[in-house]
């Protein structure tokens, strides 16, 4: 297990903490957390649908825009995780592994 990276997962741990696997991305809990971030990600794609729906119709009530406030506000989180995790890996990469 030379090529053994630490990648930060998207869950937390139950008291809240980041969650770490150490690992070359190959295994159970890797294609796990792929799979996961990808659910992420294509949900974040459909409240953004969402989102740019409800603000055309310009008339929405509090309750609505505070609703898509704080869902908006979970995605994101959950989409910076993806990209700290992702963007870690890169460093991580040897030179010759890195996408042009």
């Amino acid at each position: 297990m030379t090529d053994a990276t630490l990648r930060l997962l998207p869950w937390s741990s139950p008291d809240g903490k980041p969650s770490y696997v150490l690992g070359d991305g190959t295994g159970m809990v890797s294609r796990l957390a792929d799979d996961i971030e990808e659910a992420q990600l294509f949900l974040a794609d459909g409240l953004v649908e969402d989102a740019r729906r409800l603000l055309d119709a310009r008339s929405w009530t509090t309750g609505e825009l505070h609703l898509l406030a704080v869902e908006l506000t979970e995605s994101l989180v959950e989409i910076r995780r993806i990209a700290a995790s992702r963007g870690a890996r890169l460093r991580a990469a040897s030179p010759a592994d890195r996408p042009v």
